[in-house]
């Protein structure tokens, strides 16, 4: 069997511990293809939020209290940039981070593209599962704010790291999307997918901007394998993040139905077969789509892994 998992944050980390879990028991093959859309430019080095969640998480090295970055950071290096008044100010990089940022950007300044830069770090890592971007050319999200008096495009890390999302927001961007391309193996990848797991990551900007490289909604949409999504709302409220503020700025309510819609059934143009809701949102009915309720706290692996045997067993 061979499972492709669109991912995006921590939620799409965790979920993919359990994938692993799962894929481990029946003997699947993984491929993950992950936001990149979080990206940015810190002091003159590429960090890749999304893919370094998954390989840190994966490989046993994430923080598990603050669920992103390494455990047992030190933070020598920003307290020395905050000495020099070196901005940004609003997002701190570890001593740790900073060692995988330093061998990234070196790499992708040698010539080599993301998805061989993520294949060399994950011989490191080794995260039992294959880590592809969904594309190795500049695809940034931004959001397009109200602020000091104007209308601006801000980095979508500025509007949730520094601003909390607490701004006024019109819409976000996917800036260089549109001449983006598949890094090489997705499309292949989703091709011969026996089945395609949405993960429970924020769907406008985790899930969105892998969707927006231009020939990847139709892979998933157009290909053989069925599809499921797994929905990052209980109850009405994020299991954890600010997917509520993001869904906010497109007009969608925060709740599973609201998200299992704004994806949509595949019979009607959108991208689901199946969808995944908590106990507590049980009778949600999306249009053209099987919905089951199932439990979806990812309290561990064994649980996580519970998720995605009954998305399986719902297609």
């Amino acid at each position: 069997m061979r499972i492709v998992v669109l991912a995006g944050g921590i939620g799409g980390a965790r979920f993919l511990l359990g994938v692993r879990s799962y894929a481990r028991e029946v003997g699947a093959e993984v491929t993950a293809v992950v936001n990149v859309g979080d990206d940015l430019l810190l002091h003159g080095l590429k960090v890749c939020p999304d893919l370094d969640s998954v390989l840190y998480t994966l490989g046993g090295g994430a923080d598990p209290e603050r669920g992103w970055g390494r455990a047992g950071e030190s933070w020598t290096v920003k307290a020395e940039l905050a000495a020099y008044g070196a901005e940004p100010t609003w997002f701190g990089l570890g001593d740790k981070d900073l060692a995988t940022h330093l061998v990234r950007t070196t790499m992708l300044t040698a010539g080599y593209p993301l998805s061989q830069v993520t294949e060399a770090m994950a011989a490191r890592w080794q995260p039992g599962v294959r880590l592809l971007p969904a594309t190795d050319d500049r695809l940034e999200t931004h959001a397009v704010v109200d602020l000091d008096g104007g209308r601006r495009a801000i980095h979508f890390q500025e509007w949730w790291v520094r601003y909390r999302a607490d701004v006024p927001t019109d819409r976000f961007v996917f800036v260089g999307a549109d001449a983006a391309e598949p890094a090489p193996g997705v499309r292949e990848a989703i091709a011969a997918a026996d089945v395609v797991l949405v993960a429970p990551s924020n769907p406008v900007v985790s899930i969105a901007p892998v969707l927006a490289v231009p020939g990847l909604r139709e892979a998933v949409v157009e290909g053989p394998a069925p599809v499921v999504g797994v929905s990052p709302i209980i109850g009405g409220a994020p299991v954890r993040g600010m997917a509520d503020r993001c869904l906010a700025v497109l007009g969608v309510e925060c709740s599973a139905a609201g998200v299992g819609r704004l994806y949509g059934g595949r019979r009607d143009g959108g991208l689901l077969d199946g969808w995944l809701v908590a106990p507590e949102d049980a009778g949600v009915e999306v249009p053209g789509v099987t919905v089951r309720a199932v439990p979806l706290r990812m309290t561990d692996e064994a649980a996580t892994a519970a998720m995605v045997r009954a998305a399986l067993e719902l297609v």
